[in-house]
């Protein structure tokens, strides 16, 4: 009988080590902070066009729609997809020139809906060398466009930018962990990628695509977490996606708290449906294809939400502790710490680094408040009850 629970907390140590380490090592790798050399052949004639997703973004589609004019060669190259809407998104849009299109279908609503509808009407009226997917409530750096265009389509892969969260004015301790959290997974993990020469997960936003390759998918589905499938179909296809750091693309974090769950909540549990499905799936794909790539997109996407791989760090540690306790084994425990180690010094290196002159030192002492909040998420995921259809963040 000792042996069997032996067994049980030796698995459970050395599947909580392999995401700590693989965290670690991309946060270690992070640190090199000179970005690798791209160089691109540019061209000149290169046609590009913006493809913007929207529901119901009434209140900010003229902003991001004021940050993305300057950097096309005309309005018109920017498509709007006023998918499913009831405010005056389409109205507001066409006011500054750029091109509209309709979408109504209350039996198939999603973001993947709306850019595959979007894809469909350039392909037969407009096609262009590269498309670019921005959401319709994120304001985009100088020069992102142009650039990502051209590095897009003279390397024939996918192209990720900087994706970031801003706090609102008067940011809570919850906003500002949340903040934090969104820096780890979407500037410093991809930039430890980067550094080691290895493919980035797609963000949802701030992406570059050859057209051609984005005929090869089919983004017509209502998946919570489209961009995470995505990259994970291009990848396997031979379309690794590159990331470039300079590019900046930002959005606001929700004022309100109960959207800021409902947020969450659609982000991690997405996360976790993927986690299990897609992981299998990239690994099976890294032995038949042969290819490292695979393999460590693969170990990338097996990193949990970090609150939800704290919480079974800690209770895979609880665990050993009551097994050294009764006279097993103290292997399990010591493994356990190493893997807590990594985590402790991945989020403090990046804090160090990325974070320190934006977030006090004394909320992260409030991290473990913040983990609780989440704890609901990740027992309705669990239980079945996550989240199974797209819902748009409430701007309001």
């Amino acid at each position: 009988m000792f042996w069997m629970i032996n067994l049980f907390l030796y698995t459970i140590a050395i599947t909580l080590l392999v995401p700590c380490l693989v965290l670690l090592i991309e946060c270690l790798a992070a640190l090199n902070l000179t970005p690798p050399i791209r160089k691109i052949e540019t061209n000149p004639t290169l046609s590009i066009s913006v493809l913007i997703p929207a529901h119901n973004e009434v209140t900010v589609i003229e902003q991001t729609l004021l940050s993305l004019i300057p950097q096309v060669k005309s309005p018109q190259d920017i498509l709007v997809v006023a998918d499913n809407c009831s405010d005056l998104t389409a109205e507001v849009a066409r006011q500054k020139g750029v091109s509209v299109i309709e979408r109504s279908n209350l039996s198939e609503r999603g973001k993947g809906y709306a850019l595959d509808y979007g894809l469909k009407y350039l392909a037969i009226n407009n096609p262009r060398d590269v498309v670019v997917l921005i959401d319709a409530d994120c304001q985009v750096s100088r020069g992102t466009i142009e650039y990502i265009s051209q590095l897009s389509w003279s390397t024939g892969q996918p192209v990720q930018v900087t994706y970031l969260m801003e706090k609102p004015e008067q940011p809570s301790t919850k906003d500002t962990i949340s903040a934090l959290a969104f820096l780890l997974k979407n500037q410093v993990r991809m930039l430890g990628l980067s550094n080691l020469k290895l493919p980035c997960p797609l963000q949802g936003t701030g992406m570059a695509f050859p057209f051609s390759i984005l005929q090869e998918v089919s983004l017509n589905s209502g998946n919570i977490v489209e961009d995470m499938q995505l990259g994970i179909d291009l990848a396997l296809k031979g379309h690794f996606t590159l990331f470039w750091s300079e590019g900046k693309v930002i959005s606001g974090l929700p004022k309100e708290k109960e959207t800021a769950k409902i947020q969450r909540t659609r982000w991690e549990q997405g996360h976790l449906s993927t986690l299990v499905t897609q992981v299998p799936r990239l690994i099976e794909g890294a032995i038949k294809q042969k290819k490292f790539a695979l393999l460590a997109l693969a170990l990338d996407f097996a990193i949990p939400p970090l609150s939800f791989l704290v919480i079974l760090w800690g209770t895979g540690t609880i665990l050993s502790i009551l097994g050294v306790i009764f006279g097993l084994s103290w292997t399990p425990l010591v493994i356990l710490i190493l893997a807590g180690a990594s985590i402790f010094v991945s989020v403090t290196l990046s804090w160090v680094k990325f974070a320190r002159d934006d977030i006090p030192l004394y909320t992260l002492l409030t991290i473990p408040f913040y983990i609780l909040w989440k704890v609901p998420i990740y027992v309705n995921f669990l239980l079945r009850r996550s989240e199974k259809e797209w819902i748009k963040t409430d701007r309001n």
